[in-house]
């Protein structure tokens, strides 16, 4: 069965996210405090963890941060209505996703449904090929691995999600409003979210992440990738 850490130190959010997570099959565990969040995630992984901000003991940007040091766990975040900095925290510490509170649970479920199936594969979009390659870089859409020169590249989920997309349209250019739709399938949002997976995405695809030749920025536009013809086979 497939396992949902939810950590929040207020037991009515905890309570409602468990129940409405329960009713889709998924078990459930709550963990109100960060350090042991982190103690129980790293001692058996759960598949997914929703981790709220504002946590005693250690912050949940701590804790997202040591997580993602050692596993690839998919995070949905919970942020504060307004914390707009501590959300592109979140993102550049390698969380998935995020929710703002107050929230719908039922919104909260349809995130969480959405990241376990691209982290699990089975949600891909139907016009991609299951190998994409360019140069030194390969992306098998299939077993959801990404390798660039032979060595495998750590991607968080949305990472992967839109280094696939770009890669599959290559020399077209996205603007962050229509990225968000395509790769996270939100029609409104916080348009950071993709400024931030795109930088995050150039330090690990990049060989200078400040001078992109893969991931280049289309000024007034958004971002289009070029594939790098000289690259190494």
């Amino acid at each position: 069965m497939t396992r949902v850490l939810v950590v929040d130190d207020d037991p009515t959010v905890s309570d409602v996210v468990r129940r409405y997570l329960e009713r889709e099959g998924l078990e459930v565990e709550v963990v109100a405090d960060g350090e042991i969040a982190l103690k129980r995630a790293l001692e058996d992984p759960p598949d997914l963890v929703i981790l709220d901000l504002m946590l005693p003991g250690m912050s949940g940007l701590e804790v997202c941060q040591r997580l993602r040091e050692r596993l690839p766990i998919p995070i949905v975040m919970l942020t504060a209505l307004g914390e707009e900095g501590d959300r592109v925290l979140g993102l550049e510490y390698g969380a998935d996703d995020y929710v703002t509170k107050p929230f719908s649970p039922r919104e909260l479920t349809l995130r969480v449904l959405s990241v376990l199936r691209r982290a699990t594969g089975t949600e891909q979009p139907a016009e991609q090929p299951e190998v994409l390659t360019d140069g030194d870089l390969r992306v098998d859409a299939t077993s959801r691995v990404a390798s660039r020169g032979g060595r495998l590249l750590p991607l968080t989920v949305r990472e992967f999600d839109l280094l696939a997309f770009l890669l599959g349209h290559p020399g077209r250019a996205f603007g962050r409003a229509e990225l968000l739709d395509q790769v996270w399938g939100w029609t409104f949002g916080d348009q950071s979210t993709v400024t931030v997976h795109v930088r995050r995405l150039r330090e690990k695809v990049e060989d200078d992440p400040a001078a992109p030749k893969r991931i280049v920025t289309v000024w007034g536009v958004g971002y289009r990738f070029d594939p790098v013809m000289s690259a190494a086979p």
